[in-house]
């Protein structure tokens, strides 16, 4: 297979990749969640606060404390049910069920897995998954493993100076059964939601969390116990109660070598699908994407863009957004036929666009020094922003200012863009669209950059859906929509850029559905 080719297809062509014909089985769709068999448990406090503040936790992190963590990052939140028109015909309806937690999901599969190294003195040191079905912990692999994931790491972070990390893994088939090879894609972004509701999440709770995006792969897994190519780690992330500073590797360290160091585990789990489907093209981007040695983990290179001469737009001080985090968490979904066209000031825009930018940065293993453009920039089409022309824009966040590239009305280009008419972009007036690297910095990166890439856009989208939510508003991740069409609105292709991802934002109606709070 070739690899380039398929990632151009996956990312402009995605057809291409899909084969033609190809049914879900809904009766065998996996669990949203991993279920592990016969497992030390450990179980987490249920009375989770509904206002997170500094006083409500221990200084020194406790159990309690990481099960209200882990609670707000990934844990059932709300469970909703929705009717629809049934296909029979005539008045009936059917009902859609589903788990929501707060980042969001493609389709609301949740294909990431949440496991912890923990340091308490509560627990026993080791390796855990994060329950969420029965919101606990299950106890993996007992010891100490600060040398082994510190030498896994490159030795980028001491772990020593941690109480812990936390372990983001994929698991292919939850929701390739639904999208087949587009999953990939999927994947990448639904982990970087989750490590930016993560970040968010750290700060209320005063953890210092540092993204590693390389790491010895096939190490990490083996520490998990994982086979690699059912589940496989994608970001690796100590945390600590202060600032994780960067070091230089002090040598050279294989995966080979390094697995010697401890036991293989055995595991067993249920996930309810008796067929899974074999996935050979995604199996053979994963394993261009490994590392083997810590010598691959290379330094990247400093992104520099000048604006100084070109025309902007100044916006107005952003308002100062107190987030509580919890109501906002709370109230953020994805509308649909919800949204409504009420119109936005330039305030709501510029607050939007800089608490969003500003929350985005964050300590990672890519960038060595201050001050460091991020790799995803933020564009958008905006219709009936009061004081802004209509017309297509890029975000400048160092100037708080919008640079002009095209006048217009987009919005009937962008909705015929869309493969699934479920959203009516005529009554939206933000149409906003992630940008990265066209060649998702493969120079540096190989192909690793591809999913690195969708990492921080997710990071990036979390960030704008939880501003939104903040700000009355909310925004829907969309991936079914035209790429080329978007690229030539903003001009991209000659500035070796490309779009991720669409997310309209805008006020909107209550949405029709039960839903209830799973919160004890």
């Amino acid at each position: 297979m070739d690899l380039d080719l398929f990632l151009h297809q996956l990312h402009f062509q995605n057809d291409l990749v899909t084969p033609p014909n190809c049914e879900v089985n809904w009766d065998d769709a996996p669990l949203p969640f991993k279920i592990y068999r016969h497992l030390p448990e450990y179980a987490l406090a249920h009375d989770v606060p509904f206002v997170i503040q500094e006083s409500s936790f221990h200084p020194t992190p406790d159990l309690k404390t990481i099960g209200s963590f882990l609670w707000y990052v990934y844990g059932l939140s709300q469970i909703s049910q929705t009717a629809f028109p049934s296909d029979k015909g005539g008045e009936s309806t059917e009902t859609m069920q589903s788990f929501r937690r707060f980042p969001p999901s493609g389709g609301g599969l949740y294909p990431s897995e949440l496991y912890l190294y923990l340091k308490l003195d509560e627990l026993p040191n080791g390796i855990y998954h994060y329950d969420v079905a029965h919101h606990r912990l299950l106890l993996l692999r007992k010891g100490y493993f600060d040398s082994y994931l510190n030498s896994a790491l490159g030795s980028n972070s001491n772990l020593s100076s941690c109480f812990g990390a936390v372990i983001i893994t994929t698991m292919y088939w939850k929701n390739f059964f639904k999208y087949n090879n587009f999953s990939y894609r999927l994947q990448g972004l639904d982990a970087g939601a989750l490590i930016g509701q993560l970040l968010e999440v750290s700060k209320c709770f005063r953890f210092y969390p540092k993204v590693q995006f390389r790491f010895l792969d096939s190490a990490i897994n083996h520490l998990l116990g994982l086979e690699e190519l059912e589940e496989s780690t994608y970001a690796v992330i100590p945390l600590s109660k202060h600032n994780i500073v960067h070091e230089e590797a002090p040598g050279e360290c294989s995966a080979a070598e390094l697995v010697k160091e401890i036991p293989k585990i055995k595991t067993t789990h249920y996930q309810r699908s008796q067929n899974v489907l074999p996935f050979p093209e995604i199996a053979q981007v994963h394993h261009a994407t490994l590392l083997e040695s810590t010598r691959l983990i290379r330094g990247l290179k400093k992104s520099e863009e000048n604006f100084e001469n070109k025309s902007k737009i100044a916006l107005p001080k952003a308002r100062e957004i107190t987030k509580d985090l919890a109501h906002v968490c709370q109230n953020r979904y994805s509308p649909e036929m919800d949204f409504n066209g009420q119109r936005i000031d330039q305030i709501q825009l510029a607050s939007l666009l800089k608490e969003s930018t500003d929350s985005y940065t964050y300590a990672n293993d890519l960038d060595k020094g201050e001050n460091q453009l991020s790799r995803v920039s933020l564009y958008g089409c905006f219709y009936q922003v009061d004081g802004i022309p209509n017309g297509a824009y890029r975000y400048d966040p160092t100037s708080h200012s919008l640079l002009p590239i095209k006048e217009g009305d987009f919005r009937l280009d962008l909705q015929a863009g869309m493969s699934l008419h479920n959203v009516n972009l005529h009554q939206v007036p933000i149409c906003l669209h992630l940008v990265g690297d066209r060649t998702y910095h493969k120079a540096e990166l190989g192909y690793r950059g591809y999913r690195i890439q969708h990492m921080e856009a997710g990071m990036l989208l979390q960030q704008l859906l939880l501003t939104a939510s903040a700000l009355g508003m909310n925004g829907h991740p969309l991936l079914g929509f035209d790429i080329n069409g978007c690229d030539d609105i903003y001009e991209l292709e000659a500035a070796q850029k490309t779009t991720i991802i669409q997310i309209p934002v805008g006020f909107h109606r209550a949405k029709s559905w039960l839903v209830g709070g799973m919160h004890g």
